[in-house]
């Protein structure tokens, strides 16, 4: 009799407990009983017998499930409501991509619907791991589920964050925004690391039933706070290097500098003509420079001379494998992490004045209406007489007067033509400021001002996009009857169509008019017209960043599609061999081509410039990072002050503010809207009151208070007044 007693209390916990199942659960067990035998075939009843389901309402939501599985494609009905794993289309190849609020996901390769996947189904998948994932059966109204079976390939799993350390053990606290959890550091992979250093720390290990993966010390960056210590692990947070490696250091030492007279013999001599450079007030590093005659025919003869860095760096050394990692120098706030070693970029290749140097130059003869009569690439060796920034070229241009002013007058009005033909042709005029930072020997921003583009600037990028087209041309339009040889073009696509419509639509609201489709000129010309009318108006930050945001991203390609936003036909990167691995390709292969030398592989050259297009997208997410960290630690000492700004973004989970006095960026959350609840509008850049129908738009003005501004995760938050 006690027997049965017991039996019956475990009998009625069992039903219990299999009553309190919840769908997803019997949905995973399903699946996984159907992954487990896949050559079997199963009625309802017997699934409902392996998952552990009993009561009668769950059984029919068993039925009901295998019926809608069998609707998706999860599962073929072999007989009348017998199933069987259907194969095809249930297992897909991807990258899983990892949130720190559990809304992980899998892209599918080749695009399309991201999948959902819970943080018990990724199998501890990384951001960036390529996967093999389980679609699940798409249930109706409801988002693709899967579930990661296996991580076929690993991104390094490195993260940045601050040591916590206790007596037998430490965790790296992180604010990545892939990963929800702190990294448990066991004792002896602490690399004597102390509670709030800065450490670079590498997962080794996330077993299965644990909540915290182990990590590794890679590196100490120093103290949380120390500038340096900063800069650097903002570096480190986007993968990139924040020091240069021994062994290349040494071998850019172990070359040599002299210039002996048998390479001076090979090529053209302009070390008597007058040349000189702009730049920066701050650059070390001097890769083009200009030189001026006039000729007896009334015609100047303008040099555009690049520092000749592949005559110093052969293909495959130490040197050229490090520069090809890099990509490209990252210019953050306080500091430039080059591509080259310091030997190479500031002091043999840079063009600096009174020592002779070799370049690879571009030779125009131009007349008086900057029309090119005649143009030639070639090698040769030159010698600056006079090293200008910017602001002393610029203070020549506007007196008349001054060190090198008939050349720097002439080429400014060369400059000015080419300029105005450029816009006429149907180049966009996307002239933006750039934020810059007055800051004291430990990093401490002083300061906040707006760098404006002024005619000396122009100048220079006049004749550099001259000389870039001009190169391009030279490869990609061969005389009639010799075939188009493999090279690098600086591309930009025409912008979406949708994307367009957009824009067009969303200036309206501020009484501005677009023609959104049409001749690639007419369009062009219209961005051009908008950006006109919107100069000086509140609104003319927001529209030029809206209108960025419509066009494609500029990439490197050896597919040549043209230049839309310089409206040009053909277009590379020739100018910047020191800071620019693509440049030095483009050398490269000019040597090649003007020796008579056979076409390159497409495929490697191809690959090295997706390489490169990526480098140059990470460096710049790097360097807005450094521009916003400096502008939360410029904010910092402003807690309870009030700002005039604009509404720069709207978000599902607030407004982002822009103050217009210094443009530091901050956020009003959702949560501080407590005057209604607010709904957003997507399409329509907005957040809507549901009650009282009030309206946050993109570019209306606010005022706001500083409310916080957390160094860590480089947030300034914002409550409005």
């Amino acid at each position: 009799m006690k027997k049965n007693k017991d039996d019956k209390k475990k009998v009625v916990k069992k039903k219990t407990r299999s009553s309190r199942l919840k769908k997803d659960v019997i949905m995973h067990r399903i699946v996984s009983t159907f992954e487990s035998s896949p050559a079997l075939a199963f009625n309802y009843k017997q699934i409902s017998k392996l998952i552990g389901v009993e009561t009668n309402a769950q059984k029919l939501n068993v039925a009901a499930m295998l019926e809608d599985m069998a609707i998706s494609g999860f599962l073929k009905e072999v007989d009348r409501g017998r199933y069987r794993l259907n194969n095809l289309g249930t297992i897909a190849e991807g990258t899983f991509v990892r949130r720190s609020n559990g809304k992980n996901s899998f892209i599918p390769d080749g695009g399309g619907t991201p999948v959902f996947i819970t943080e018990h189904n990724s199998a501890h998948a990384m951001d960036g791991d390529r996967v093999k994932v389980q679609l699940f059966a798409r249930k109706k109204n409801a988002e693709p589920e899967g579930e990661v079976l296996e991580v076929l390939e690993s991104k390094e799993r490195v993260f940045v964050g601050k040591l916590q350390v206790t007596r037998g053990f430490a965790f790296l606290v992180t604010e990545n925004k892939t990963l929800a959890n702190d990294i448990f550091i066991p004792k002896e992979s602490l690399k004597g690391g102390q509670t709030g250093d800065k450490a670079i720390v590498r997962i080794v290990e996330w077993p299965d039933n644990a909540k915290n993966p182990i990590g590794e010390v890679v590196d100490i960056l120093g103290k949380a706070g120390d500038n340096t210590t900063e800069m650097h692990a903002i570096l480190a947070e986007f993968g990139l290097p924040y020091k240069y490696p021994e062994n290349v250091e040494k071998a850019a030492n172990r070359i040599s500098d002299e210039i002996t007279e048998e390479e001076i013999a090979k090529r053209e001599d302009f070390r008597n003509i007058l040349t000189f450079t702009i730049d920066p007030k701050d650059a070390k590093d001097f890769d083009d420079a200009l030189s001026a005659r006039l000729l007896d025919n009334g015609n100047w003869e303008v040099g555009v001379h690049i520092a000749d860095v592949t005559h110093y760096v052969k293909p495959e050394s130490l040197i050229d494998r490090e520069a090809e990692s890099r990509g490209t120098s990252v210019y953050l706030v306080d500091r430039t992490i080059p591509m080259l070693p310091e030997k190479l970029c500031n002091q043999i290749c840079s063009l600096r004045p009174d020592e002779e140097k070799l370049c690879f130059s571009v030779i125009f003869e131009l007349d008086k209406e900057a029309e090119v009569v005649n143009s030639r690439i070639c090698r040769t060796v030159i010698k600056s007489n006079r090293r200008f920034t910017y602001e002393e070229a610029q203070d020549v241009i506007e007196k008349g007067d001054g060190d090198c002013k008939e050349a720097i007058l002439a080429l400014n009005e060369f400059a000015k033509k080419l300029r105005e033909k450029r816009f006429q042709n149907g180049a966009i005029n996307f002239d933006r400021y750039e934020v810059k930072f007055d800051i004291d020997e430990t990093g401490k921003p002083l300061r906040v001002y707006f760098k404006i583009s002024k005619e000396a600037n122009k100048l220079i990028e006049e004749f550099m996009l001259l000389a870039n087209r001009t190169v391009a041309e030279f490869v990609g339009c061969p005389p009639k009857g010799k075939t188009k040889k493999t090279f690098v073009y600086r591309i930009h696509e025409e912008p979406d169509p949708e994307k367009m419509e957009n824009l067009s639509s969303f200036i309206s609201r501020f009484g501005y008019r677009l023609k959104s489709s049409g001749k690639k000129g007419e369009v062009s010309k219209g961005i051009n017209n908008l950006l006109d009318q919107v100069q000086g108006k509140p609104e003319e930050n927001l529209i030029e960043t809206v209108a960025i945001r419509a066009m494609q991203k500029a990439k490197y390609s050896t597919d040549n599609v043209g230049h839309y936003g310089l409206a040009f036909d053909y277009y590379t990167h020739f100018t910047s061999p020191i800071r620019r691995y693509p440049d030095m390709m483009v050398h490269r292969l000019l040597e090649r081509y003007m020796a008579g030398g056979r076409s390159v592989i497409k495929i490697k050259y191809e690959d090295l410039c997706e390489h490169c297009s990526s480098m140059e997208q990470i460096a710049a997410n790097a360097e807005r990072a450094s521009v916003k960290y400096k502008q939360v630690e410029f904010m910092s000492d402003k807690l309870g002050q009030v700002f005039d700004g604009v509404i720069s973004g709207v978000t599902e989970w607030g407004l982002y503010v822009e103050i217009n006095e210094n443009k530091c960026e901050g956020m009003v959350p959702m949560r501080d809207l407590d005057d209604d609840y607010y709904e957003f509008d997507e399409k329509n850049y907005c957040l809507i009151g549901r009650r009282k129908k009030h309206q946050y738009r993109l570019g209306d003005p606010v005022t706001i208070k500083v409310a916080q501004a957390n160094l860590e995760r480089k947030q300034l938050d914002f409550q409005l007044v």
